[in-house]
């Protein structure tokens, strides 16, 4: 079940509750919000839907929840329904979690946290005649596309020849029409970012669209003199190159697996670990106010194939690609791409250490846990290069 299955599925057990009369609400929420759980919740995924019905309901909002968690439980796929604090739902669900989300990410590819939850309606955007209030124009029209909206652009100019061929602007975007003339719904007030301090188009498009749009559009882009380095600099000071590094590399892993004659398979990251044994011929003891110890002259070991703290560090990969529908809609809704931006940095970070635990060292054979974590590389991988296709970003596989 993906976040956004998951969101349809509170959704529905909240109108089956109305319908059946058990809340009295007259305006259901468009969409319920799924998220890794904060501080204090458990399980898979957290939601404060009971805490937005509860007024509205009458109801506090721990009765709310408790109502919400008892249809929930009914629900296939869905192995337990905690409420926490004020009435959080923290919902864990059946099985593989992690596994199906992979699965989820590598079936619907770059395409992946795309959705139609704003179908139908049209989205109104002017731009001023500026480099970077058009380039954010276009990144904010492909995330509203990718979330099935129909974006109307217009700007208070055509757009400089410059703009079309190097920063990949489109070049049909009508000119001196003001927002609000059509007859769509959905308008947005002018988009006026701080102007870039010099012209961008020295950079190329991929690092002048990321200088342009990875800063908050309050923020003054750092463009110009030797600030401009930075954004073409192939070092981990760079968040492009950063983030492009990680999706080359989990390509290169991909060449390199078949190579070694396996593929990716979404399934636990770790094998499961046999028995402690010891390389020698002492007894094992164990002290109460102490550690497990050997009396021998070997190191203890345990009958495994993997490191076992690699699912560990992977758990916060994991929660970033399952937020990543919740990021576009967000984006989307706040006309805002230097949120996907960021994201997409925490991806890379979160992504680099688990790359060098994916593929078999030595003598070592491929392993299921191998495959699951090929697997999961391929995820992020996925996820990043459509995230900087909805920015107008190349994903190179060789960098």
């Amino acid at each position: 079940m993906t976040p956004v299955e998951l969101s349809r599925t509170v959704l529905h057990a909240v109108r089956r509750a109305v319908d059946e009369g058990e809340l009295a609400v007259a305006a259901l929420p468009e969409r319920v919000v799924v998220a890794p759980p904060g501080p204090g919740g458990c399980g898979d995924y957290a939601t404060s839907v009971a805490l937005q019905l509860a007024r509205p309901a009458g109801q506090p909002a721990p009765a709310v929840a408790e109502l919400l968690r008892t249809r929930l439980l009914r629900t296939d796929g869905i192995s337990d329904v905690v409420v926490t604090g004020p009435g959080f739902l923290n919902i864990s669900l059946d099985g593989d979690a992690d596994g199906r989300l992979v699965r989820d990410i590598l079936r619907a590819g770059l395409r992946y946290g795309h959705s139609d939850t704003l179908a139908g309606q049209t989205m109104e955007l002017h731009a001023a005649h500026d480099a970077r209030a058009v380039v954010l124009m276009d990144a904010v029209a492909r995330v509203l596309r990718s979330q099935g909206a129909r974006p109307r652009l217009t700007c208070a100019g055509p757009p400089e020849d410059a703009w079309v061929r190097i920063l990949g602007v489109p070049s049909d975007i009508p000119s001196d029409i003001p927002a609000g003339t059509g007859t769509g719904t959905g308008t947005d007030a002018p988009l006026r970012p701080v102007p870039a301090p010099a012209d961008p188009t020295p950079l190329g498009r991929d690092a002048a669209r990321w200088a342009l749009l990875h800063p908050a559009p309050h923020d003054r882009p750092h463009i110009g003199d030797s600030q401009s380095e930075q954004h073409l600099a192939q070092r981990e000071t760079n968040p492009l190159f950063r983030v492009r590094y990680a999706h080359a590399r989990t390509r290169a892993l991909l060449r390199n697996a078949a190579d070694l004659g396996f593929t990716p398979e979404p399934g636990p990251l770790t094998p499961e670990p046999g028995p402690l044994t010891p390389e020698g011929d002492g007894p094992l003891t164990f002290d109460d106010d102490g550690p497990l110890t050997f009396d021998g002259d070997g190191p203890l070991t345990s009958e495994g194939d993997g490191p076992l703290t690699v699912d560990g560090e992977a758990q916060g990969l994991i929660q970033l690609l399952a937020d990543h529908p919740r990021v576009l809609a967000a984006t989307a809704a706040h006309r805002a791409p230097d949120r996907l931006a960021r994201h997409l940095v925490a991806v890379a970070d979160a992504l680099a250490p688990l790359l060098p635990s994916v593929l078999p060292l030595g003598d070592e054979k491929p392993s299921a846990a191998h495959r699951a974590r090929l697997a999961l590389a391929e995820a992020a991988g996925t996820v990043l290069a459509g995230g900087l296709s909805l920015l107008g970003i190349d994903a190179p596989e060789h960098l």
